[in-house]
């Protein structure tokens, strides 16, 4: 008599079991990049938004090496802020909305930091910073686990959510906004801040190294047995592979993210 077919992994354990193979892959526990504090990392954030990743750091560099302090960089000519991070897309967007959010947390706080995040539930101080124009959820994320504060927060880039669609972890219907709340509460409990980083830069790397946006290479890829759009390349069923955008046109300019 056969054994009966195993029966089909849940998103949640699609999530777990891609996590424990990329993270032997990918060597856990990886490193942090950086230690920049909630406000630096904020401003790097926001620089980043439709950048690559050295544009954005070289212009973040021109910024730090150009003013003194935020403060600076708050009242300055608006002109200068935009020459300092021409490296970025939109500078000539960015340079305002920068000055603005600068100018709003100072209001809010009577001083120019993110000093009071720290002290703070996450869902509290996402919250908050989402509440500034152009943050959400990633951003958020972001400044509370890639900053010093290294919360227990969870950032979706495309890379993440392009690996994350294609394994069936999330529906291919949901954008990159709304898959944080989805994937967040799939989470183990138990995992730790340092876990849930992993979680995120194991994804991000497999989607920038293996599951490429264009020609993804499955044939080398350690989720192949569990990843419905490989299997599907595999036998040739290619409209069995879920839409997944690039992002947003280059016209659209800067968005919340």
């Amino acid at each position: 008599m056969s054994e009966p077919a195993p029966l089909p992994l849940t998103p949640r354990e699609r999530l777990l079991e891609a996590h424990r193979r990329l993270c032997a892959a990918y060597n856990c526990p990886i490193a942090y990049f950086h230690a920049l504090g909630p406000l630096d990392e904020l401003v790097s954030s926001l620089l980043s938004h439709r950048t690559r990743n050295a544009d954005s750091a070289r212009a973040f560099r021109q910024l730090r090496e150009r003013f003194p302090d935020w403060e600076a960089v708050r009242d300055a000519p608006v002109e200068a802020v935009q020459e300092a991070i021409a490296p970025c897309t939109w500078p000539e967007a960015k340079a305002p909305a920068l000055q603005r959010i600068l100018q709003l947390i100072t209001g809010r706080r009577g001083a120019l930091n993110l000093d009071h995040l720290g002290e703070m539930p996450v869902t509290e101080a996402r919250r908050w910073l989402e509440s500034l124009p152009g943050v959400g959820p990633k951003t958020s994320a972001a400044v509370l686990s890639f900053s010093v504060l290294r919360a227990r927060a969870l950032p979706v880039d495309s890379h993440h959510h392009r690996v994350a669609q294609r394994l069936g972890i999330i529906p291919a219907s949901i954008s990159v906004g709304p898959s944080h709340g989805v994937m967040e509460a799939m989470l183990p409990p138990e995992w730790d801040a340092q876990g849930v980083y992993d979680h995120h830069e194991v994804l991000m790397l497999h989607g920038q190294r293996v599951c490429f946006f264009r020609s993804p290479a499955c044939a080398r890829c350690v989720l192949l047995d569990i990843c419905p759009t490989g299997q599907a390349r595999r036998t040739g069923l290619r409209e069995a592979e879920p839409r997944v955008r690039s992002g947003a046109s280059a016209e659209r300019g800067p968005q919340a993210a």
